[in-house]
């Protein structure tokens, strides 16, 4: 038995509890990772699913991010994704494991088939719908364009990522679900005090932000100054969930997409 064969309303809930609670083993390490990055199943009640492990003594120490504090911020990141109701980041707890505390995400399979929708294409090709973000050449010298879909889907994540002030959003970290749905991972450095945002998707820059967003950023606030920031102080310091209420305000006055800033690298190294 496994996540997939428990009823939909319940999953979220089951997951929860197997992240807070399963039988962990670990099965790997993620190479390309910067930090300690560990892929691992945990089994409870007869219940398997593989999970993301992020152990806090594996985090490489930042010029501009407390230490040990990436695990929280993986956390807080889920925490605030819930609430917006859009469920944009997989389910994501702080726990024991093997190394330690850390942070445990559900690990997310994406289909043989699924279709990228940020990837690196012949400067020539751009397909229709999509941005080209940035120019660049293959060893040959032949121009590439690294661009990404106009998805409703990618929109929102673009969205989630100026509210969470995400300085760490590559192609890599966007997953395509088996239920076709947009998931976006790998939220360490984010939560940041100062304008931090880097991405690749910045095809939206300045333009008005989707009509759901409005209800979304307001119903946010509300829960920031309420239980939504009581939770995220397990994992944040006051003025990093200050900001964060700024940075929700901000954007709903604003109605607009964030443009790049002058101030601080706009793309993530490497983009995808």
């Amino acid at each position: 038995m496994t996540l997939s064969d428990i009823r939909p309303s319940e999953e979220e809930s089951a997951a929860l509890r197997l992240l807070h609670e399963g039988e962990f083993a670990l099965e790997g390490r993620l190479v390309d990772a910067s930090n300690t990055t560990l892929r691992g199943t945990l089994t409870l009640d007869g219940v398997t699913v593989r999970c993301v492990y992020k152990p806090v003594r594996g985090e490489r120490p930042l010029w501009d991010f407390p230490d040990g504090t990436l695990a929280g911020r993986e956390v807080a990141a889920y925490l605030v994704s819930r609430a917006t109701g859009w469920d944009l980041v997989p389910p994501t707890v702080l726990r024991d494991g093997p190394f330690g505390l850390g942070s445990c995400q559900l690990w997310i399979d994406e289909p043989a088939d699924a279709e990228p929708l940020v990837e690196f294409v012949p400067a020539d090709a751009v397909p229709p719908r999509w941005f080209p973000i940035a120019a660049a050449r293959d060893d040959d010298g032949t121009p590439y364009a690294l661009a990404h879909a106009d998805d409703p889907r990618l929109a929102r994540l673009a969205v989630l990522d100026a509210v969470l002030n995400n300085a760490d959003r590559k192609g890599g970290h966007v997953l395509v679900g088996p239920d076709d749905r947009i998931y976006g991972v790998d939220h360490g450095v984010t939560f940041h005090v100062d304008d931090k945002l880097r991405t690749v998707l910045w095809g939206w820059a300045g333009r008005q932000l989707p009509p759901d967003a409005t209800g979304m950023l307001d119903g946010l606030s509300r829960q920031v100054h309420g239980p939504l920031g009581e939770e995220l102080a397990a994992h944040l310091t006051l003025t990093e969930i200050r900001r964060l209420a700024a940075r929700v305000a901000a954007l709903r006055e604003a109605d607009r997409f964030p443009q790049p800033s002058e101030e601080w690298p706009a793309m993530p190294w490497p983009p995808i």
